[in-house]
């Protein structure tokens, strides 16, 4: 090769590696899970990058003005049994795996501007409060929250491969830790993760001022699902709340006395058709079940799964985002946590009595009614 030659193709190179490695190291990027940002005063997008997966599709700044069907809410909110949203695509017939850059806020409840999940898809949840987190595990019929029927989905977190988090931009606040009694002060959280598919959820948001937010939330394991991940006693057909104890972090476990960390295997080794241990469901105590038609008040004027044109516009700022796709994963699914079942395993049975957290579980207001793979990656 000519030294001419040689010299281009370098140069070619040095260019290419720049813009792998532009997500993760330009001095003026800071990882969605490093943002701050307050309820009062949350800006239109928290992604302004233009990167390698495109530009957030979406918008943080979430009201009346932009609830509905066509609502491209990316502010998520984990309150109480009544009050939550999860991740879910724009689009009818999605699999996570080619949305996951995209979702958008479904919620159970009106007032955050989000999408609402339609009555009825929701057939079971259990809402869990321990000394590190608030989770939501729960059995839905996925279909009318625009997720591919069959689809065994997978795992949203603010980390992603390129630290942008899935869904890009996507925020998650609570109103359920520290000392809130009026269910009005929003914490933001920064460790959290949602497992999507196989007509089943977890969402599980982990209290940022605790000690190891980071281990109970864990991103990494997004191959295993909700069994390995949220550990729980949910049944379909149940609608509860309970205190609990903190699970094991997800891909720690004991064996013959000795603490052991799971390693996932790469996804190009294939399905992950056995583990070298059982989850171990964590102690529930004090739990209340209701009605899912006492809880879910808001829902019954939500008619069907959402629109099939998500370009809707943010009026709350005046300025519109639309759905481009750009920010998919490209290529054949590396980058699209596939390839594991988000099942919920009902291994137990919660009990306890119906002492203790009543004031946290059901908000106020319900109690009184009733690019290629590896750039998309970029491991």
């Amino acid at each position: 090769m000519s030294p001419v030659a040689l010299s281009a193709l370098l140069a070619f190179a040095a260019a290419s590696t720049g813009v792998l490695a532009q997500d993760s190291t330009a001095t003026s990027f800071v990882p969605l899970a490093s943002k701050v940002f307050s309820w009062d005063d949350l800006p239109y997008q928290a992604d302004t990058d233009d990167l390698v997966r495109g530009r957030q599709s979406g918008y943080n700044r979430c009201n009346s003005t932009t609830e509905g069907a066509e609502s491209l809410c990316q502010t998520a909110v984990i309150n109480h049994l009544d009050d939550f949203c999860l991740w879910a695509p724009m689009q009818p017939n999605t699999s996570i795996g080619d949305s996951e850059g995209e979702e958008v806020a479904w919620c159970t409840k009106k007032g955050h501007g989000s999408r609402l999940i339609p009555a009825g898809a929701i057939t079971g949840v259990q809402l869990t409060k321990t000394p590190g987190y608030i989770q939501v595990v729960g059995f839905i019929d996925q279909t009318k929250i625009n997720i591919l029927s069959g689809d065994g989905g997978g795992e949203l977190d603010p980390h992603g491969a390129d630290l942008r988090g899935n869904p890009l931009g996507g925020l998650v606040y609570s109103n359920a830790f520290g000392t809130n009694t009026d269910n009005n002060t929003y914490t933001q959280v920064h460790e959290w993760h949602n497992f999507m598919g196989s007509n089943s959820f977890c969402f599980k948001v982990c209290d940022p001022s605790g000690p190891n937010a980071a281990d109970l939330c864990q991103h990494i394991y997004d191959r295993i699902g909700v069994s390995y991940n949220c550990p729980t006693a949910a049944q379909d057909g149940t609608f509860e709340y309970c205190d609990g104890d903190n699970q094991d972090p997800p891909g720690i476990y004991t064996s013959n006395g000795q603490v052991v960390t799971y390693t996932q295997p790469a996804e190009s080794l294939g399905v992950i058709s056995s583990m070298p241990y059982d989850p171990k469901v964590p102690a529930s105590s004090n739990c209340v079940q209701m009605a899912s038609s006492a809880l879910f008040t808001d829902l019954a004027v939500a008619t069907g799964a959402a629109s099939s044109g998500a370009s809707g516009s943010a009026t709350a700022s005046g300025a519109s985002a639309t759905a481009t796709g750009t920010n998919k994963a490209s290529g054949s699914g590396t980058a699209t946590r596939t390839g594991a079942s988000a099942g919920a395993s009902a291994t137990g049975a919660a009990t306890g009595d119906s002492n203790g957290v009543a004031a946290f579980g059901v908000s106020a207001i319900s109690t009184l009614a009733g690019v290629m793979a590896a750039v998309a990656f970029l491991a």
